[in-house]
């Protein structure tokens, strides 16, 4: 664990970093520190990190941003909201398009900006207290962490205009059907979860998560003709890549195993009458 962090917590298991925010009497709302210190997590993490599983300390994954700092540290500069912004918008940033997946567990509250810095993550699990809210509108404001690019790519313009609108409150199970979670848990179980998939995805090739953290995302927002190329430069890519040739032999080895084990057994149900 970092002890310089302040908001922040992390614990590094073999392959895979927690990521934890530690705001719990703020509700894990986001100042600047915060962003701060995520910027500083993933700009320093282990080459041998695989996946990163994010969190949060309390009954809220994240309350967005902490309305109350902002009005206190408020700058006469108009350029300084633009600062800020573009500040959330590069850990985002280097959160989604970084070199591992990140999966965020979500619970209670998520928020505003909590909602943006979840949208940055490439797997949701939601627990059953999980909401998803975007109250820009009823507080006077317009979003500012990405939240009118990256949620409008999971829910389409449409919802999300509505939801700024409104206010409206999305439970887990809502929330998981528009796409804003992919996996919906009991409460508490999310980390279980979360590990369990972690096991998976770090079995997987590392230049082929690289490519898909970063290719997908990318490629959906381009003319068909420059997705295209994208696509078959990363497909190219990942076929040399070091271990791939292998893990396909592997993939038929384990088909034909099957085969003939499925095989052997009707051969040995004809043998004995069996059924």
């Amino acid at each position: 664990m970092n002890k310089d962090y302040e908001v922040i917590s992390t614990e590094f298991r073999d392959e895979v970093a927690y990521l934890k925010l530690d705001r719990t009497s703020k509700r894990n709302a986001i100042n600047d520190r915060m962003i701060e210190e995520l910027g500083i997590f993933f700009d320093t993490l282990p080459e041998a990190i695989r996946v990163v599983i994010l969190h949060a300390d309390g009954e809220h994954f994240c309350a967005g941003l902490d309305l109350i700092e902002r009005i206190q540290n408020r700058s006469p500069d108009p350029l300084g909201g633009i600062k800020r912004s573009r500040a959330w918008y590069s850990v985002f940033d280097r959160m989604e398009h970084g070199n591992v997946p990140v999966i965020s567990v979500l619970k209670g509250g998520v928020i505003g900006g909590g909602l943006e810095l979840a949208s940055a993550s490439h797997v949701r699990i939601c627990e059953a207290s999980t909401y998803f809210q975007l109250p820009e509108g009823q507080r006077g404001i317009f979003v500012g962490g990405g939240a009118s690019v990256r949620v409008p790519q999971i829910i389409g313009a449409g919802r999300v205009t509505e939801m700024m609108l409104t206010g409206r409150r999305y439970a887990a199970e809502e929330g998981c059907a528009m796409g804003l979670g992919h996996y919906l848990v009991p409460d508490g179980a999310g980390m279980a979860k979360a590990e369990e998939l972690a096991a998976s995805i770090t079995g997987n090739s590392v230049v082929s998560n690289f490519a898909i953290i970063n290719g997908v995302s990318h490629i959906s927002q381009m003319g068909p003709n420059g997705g295209y190329f994208a696509e078959s430069v990363l497909a190219s890519m990942t076929a040399r890549s070091g271990d791939s040739k292998e893990r396909i032999s592997e993939f038929f080895d384990q088909r034909r195993r099957t085969r003939d084990e499925r095989n052997g057994d009707q051969d040995d149900r004809s043998a004995t009458g069996g059924e």
